[in-house]
């Protein structure tokens, strides 16, 4: 089956993990329309629901939107009636134990509409930029990895398997926190969720907008601030777990079980929006690739907001 593609000449919004959250998620829509984006420009990069109290809600408001929407690994587990979230949490772990409460909350409120329109979602989308003079940079959307749809990759892991996209990069979610690397002199990019923080300490959630330029892309991440008192008052009300529930507000995660080290020491430090350029270079003949930013160049550049 071929991979389905959106073809650009300018701007996409991508966000990743509304989680049921419909406050953040109405706040990311409005924020597209205001830029007067079309529906077949903004990009989800799944788990559509997860922690959060208004899971029908929160798929109804995505389809009804009509925008593009890459399968995340709580979709694919309740199209297929399971038992777990699939999330890639360690048995045992916080991570594990919390999911044990809100999945089967999230699933009970899903119907069978919704779980065959969740059953239909690709694993993969390619965005497909034009940059002029005949040139594209393809970007392969997928919700975690290339390899595995819940395996969490951050700024700081080791490798980030692009090649086997057959793609200049990648755009994935899952992990739940927005950064722009370069791996192997390919892009790979996380525009964050807009369901819960970023865990530094502020309430406010992430997205990104990726707009082609002459010869280049230009990648700005993005915060959003939203009414996330009324979504920790719909948590309360669920009766759902007081940690994800406080998050929304201290954004501070309840526990920092899938972060590695780097990560895990930037809790509660607020981070800044970032806009990064990206641009192909030929320097004899073969598709090199290089990041620019604040003025600088370096094929090595690792850039959290």
């Amino acid at each position: 089956m071929p991979v389905p593609e959106i073809s650009a000449r300018g701007p996409v919004l991508v966000f990743g993990g509304p989680y049921g959250n419909l406050q953040a998620t109405r706040a990311v829509l409005e924020e597209a329309r205001a830029l007067g984006l079309s529906p077949d420009h903004i990009l989800c990069t799944g788990d559509v629901i997860a922690y959060c109290a208004e899971p029908a809600e929160t798929v109804d408001l995505i389809r009804a939107a009509g925008i593009r929407v890459v399968a995340g690994n709580c979709e694919e587990q309740i199209a297929g009636d399971a038992d777990d979230c699939g999330c890639g949490f360690g048995e045992g772990s916080a991570c594990d134990a919390l999911s044990a409460a809100w999945y089967p909350f999230a699933k009970a409120r899903i119907d069978a509409d919704a779980k065959r329109w969740m059953a239909e979602l690709p694993r993969r989308i390619d965005l497909v930029f034009e940059i002029g003079g005949g040139r594209t940079l393809r970007l392969a959307a997928v919700h975690a990895a290339p390899s595995s749809i819940n395996r969490f990759l951050f700024a700081s892991s080791p490798e980030a398997e692009i090649a086997m996209t057959n793609a200049d990069g990648v755009v994935a979610g899952h992990c739940g926190l927005p950064f722009t690397r370069m791996a192997g002199g390919r892009l790979w990019h996380n525009a964050g969720v807009v369901g819960m923080p970023a865990n530094d300490g502020t309430p406010r959630v992430w997205f990104s907008l990726m707009t082609p330029e002459d010869g280049g892309l230009r990648i700005e991440h993005r915060a959003l601030a939203y009414d996330h008192e009324a979504a920790a008052s719909a948590m309360a009300a669920a009766r759902l777990p007081a940690g994800y529930r406080e998050a929304l507000s201290s954004g501070l995660w309840p526990n920092m079980d899938i972060l590695p080290k780097r990560e895990r020491e930037a809790r509660g430090q607020p981070i800044a929006e970032t806009g990064i350029v990206w641009t192909p270079v030929r320097d004899d003949g073969s598709p090199g690739l290089v990041m620019s930013a604040n003025g600088r160049e370096d094929r090595g550049l690792s850039v959290s907001p």
